[in-house]
C-alpha cells in the first residue's frame, strides 16, 4: 500500500508550542518524535511505501555528519520503504548520507530519492508529488500532492496538502493522529471532499 506525508520537521524545536508559524503542541522534541513514530508505525508496515514530500528534519547539531546520523537512526525506526522528495530544508548532504547507508528491506531499497518530484498513477488519477505546490491550470484527473505550506491550504481543488499539520485532514470523516501518513483511501476522501467543497462555493 502507498502512503503520503510531508513536513515532519524532525528535531525542529522551534516548531514546538507557539514559537513559529506552524506550532506543535508538544513539551519537547522527544515527545513529538515519539508521537510521529508511533502514529506512523501503527499504519505502515514494512511492505508499504511512504512518499515523504520534503522537509524531513531540521537538525542543527554539528558536525553535520552527527546530525545526519541522528536523522538516519530516526528514519530507521519508521516502517516501510520511504521515497524522499527534497524539500527546501533538506540538505543535499543528508540525502547523500542516506544513500551511502541505504539498505534492502524485503528486497527493495529502504530509501529512494527525488530532487524535485515524482509522478504515479493511482485510482485512475495521475498524482504529481512535489514539495512546493504546483499551479496546474485546467486539468482532468491530475492532482498535485505537496507539502511546504504547513497549516495552509491552496485555494484550488487539484492541490492537496499532505503535510503532518495540513488543514485538509478536516475533509476526512475521522481524526487522523498527528504524524500518521495519509493512506490511499484517505487521499481519495480528501480529493473528493475538496471537490464537493468547491462545488458548493459556486
Amino acid at each position: 500500500m502507498k502512503f503520503f506525508t510531508s513536513d515532519t520537521h524532525f528535531f525542529h524545536k522551534e516548531l514546538l508550542k507557539d514559537k513559529d508559524f506552524a506550532p506543535r503542541d508538544f513539551d519537547n522534541i522527544e515527545d513529538m518524535h515519539a508521537a510521529i513514530i508511533k502514529n506512523w508505525n501503527d499504519r505502515v508496515t514494512d511492505r508499504d511505501t511512504v512518499y515523504h514530500l520534503g522537509d524531513v528534519a531540521l537538525n542543527f547539531v554539528r558536525p553535520e555528519k552527527r546530525a545526519n546520523e541522528q536523522i538516519f537512526r530516526l528514519l530507521n525506526s519508521l516502517n516501510g520503504h520511504i521515497v524522499l522528495i527534497k524539500g527546501n530544508h533538506d540538505a543535499r548532504s543528508l540525502f547523500k548520507y542516506l544513500q551511502a547507508n541505504n539498505y534492502l528491506l524485503n528486497g527493495q531499497s529502504k530509501f529512494q530519492f527525488h530532487d524535485v518530484g515524482t509522478i504515479i498513477k493511482m485510482n485512475h488519477r495521475q498524482l504529481i508529488m512535489s514539495h512546493y505546490p504546483i499551479m496546474l491550470g485546467i486539468v482532468k484527473q491530475v492532482i498535485n500532492l505537496h507539502g511546504h505550506i504547513h497549516h495552509y491550504s491552496v485555494n484550488i481543488k487539484e492541490n492537496i496538502n499532505v503535510g503532518v499539520d495540513t488543514p485538509e485532514k478536516d475533509y476526512l470523516d475521522y481524526a487522523i493522529p498527528f504524524g500518521a501518513p495519509f493512506s490511499e483511501s484517505d487521499i481519495e476522501q480528501i480529493i473528493n471532499g475538496k471537490k464537493i467543497d468547491f462545488q458548493k462555493r459556486k
